[in-house]
């Protein structure tokens, strides 16, 4: 019985992933190298969170399951699973979207930024071209000139503020009080990435090809983009004024 603990985790927000989520553990835990996993699941009506207690039988200690009693947005996922993992004692804490438009083998690489040169490690669509495989064309253009746009009220020079795939040192998030992020959805990652710009923490982006998923139903929405355009304003003038 494998019993030795992972210094790095991958929190997995889900809701209504019942096509991926088995699919998406297995890949992790068939790395090279060792990742623990912890699904926050948001009571998904499809039955996700049951796939990932017989997902738990199989691989033992190394996937936990944190079961909320609805769906209260992407931030608090992250925020509730951050907690968490601190409170594990994980030196390496990464945020993946379940439906492979992650790849799991950018796990490897992410981790390697974040040990030797970086406290955050982005997993970056921009930040050699763009690398989008099956996005609509509209949403590449948004998603694009949504980070432009970001740089330019922020200052911070990174070219893909909205990645959703990432490597956090234990020790930003220890800095960070989680307890006053305030958005919830896409402005929820240029918040993360904006405070830890201002404590001055090394960020560093790594190219990803991001390949839209297959299986499944996307949540964006436009609201999502509405908290992002009008956060990112809040965001600098905070920090002006703070």
């Amino acid at each position: 019985m494998e019993n030795l603990k992972s210094d790095s985790v991958v929190i997995i927000p889900t809701y209504n992933e019942i096509e991926n989520i088995s699919n998406i553990i297995t890949a992790v835990i068939s790395l090279p190298q060792r990742f623990d996993i912890l699904i926050v699941d948001d009571a998904s009506p499809d039955g996700t969170a049951n796939a990932v207690r017989e997902m738990q039988q199989k691989y033992n200690n190394r996937i936990s399951l944190i079961s909320r009693e609805g769906k209260l947005g992407l931030g608090t996922a992250y925020i509730t699973g951050f907690k968490w993992a601190l409170k594990q004692g994980y030196d390496y804490i990464f945020e993946m979207d379940a439906d492979f438009s992650h790849n799991p083998q950018d796990l490897l690489k992410l981790y390697e930024t974040c040990k030797n040169e970086a406290d955050v490690a982005i997993g970056s669509r921009y930040v050699s071209g763009v690398n989008v495989v099956n996005w609509p064309m509209g949403r590449v253009i948004m998603s694009y000139y949504a980070s432009k746009y970001v740089r330019v009220i922020t200052g911070m020079k990174v070219a893909d503020a909205t990645a959703g795939f990432m490597c956090y040192r234990r020790q930003v998030l220890e800095t960070i009080n989680l307890d006053k992020i305030e958005f919830k959805g896409y402005a929820f990652q240029i918040e993360m990435k904006f405070k830890a710009f201002k404590k001055g923490f090394r960020i560093k982006e790594v190219p990803i090809i991001f390949i839209n998923r297959t299986l499944g139903t996307s949540k964006m929405n436009s609201g999502i983009f509405g908290e992002a355009f009008f956060g990112v304003i809040k965001l600098k003038l905070n920090s002006i004024f703070k």
